[in-house]
């Protein structure tokens, strides 16, 4: 289910083809000012998934139908998926002990 949506896009206007990923929302928790999710079931939580040029809608509806609550990211066309470029953007979640995380 689809609680969440962080768009990466820098063409916001191509809806055609979109790179896709999604992750468990609770991954989000650790961000600063994030809402704060319920942990889902560890047999059910979504770590990584992720869809190739697929519609704006496809990507919706594939993250609505997932089995945990999750947090959809799109990117452009050939982003996202290049180098670990999702994880690399995404490591700003996790921030050294001794970091405010309202800095």
């Amino acid at each position: 289910m689809l609680w969440n949506v962080i768009d990466k896009r820098t063409r916001p206007y191509r809806w055609r083809e979109v790179n896709a990923i999604v992750e468990a929302v609770e991954h989000d928790n650790s961000c600063p000012d994030a809402d704060q999710a319920p942990e889902s079931d560890p047999l059910l939580v979504v770590d990584y998934d992720a869809l190739e040029a697929v519609s704006v809608q496809e990507a919706i509806a594939w993250a609505n139908g997932q089995r945990c609550p999750v947090t959809l990211y799109l990117y452009d066309l050939g982003r996202g998926f290049a180098s670990e470029q999702h994880f690399d953007e995404m490591g700003i979640r996790f921030r050294a002990a001794d970091e405010n995380p309202l800095d």
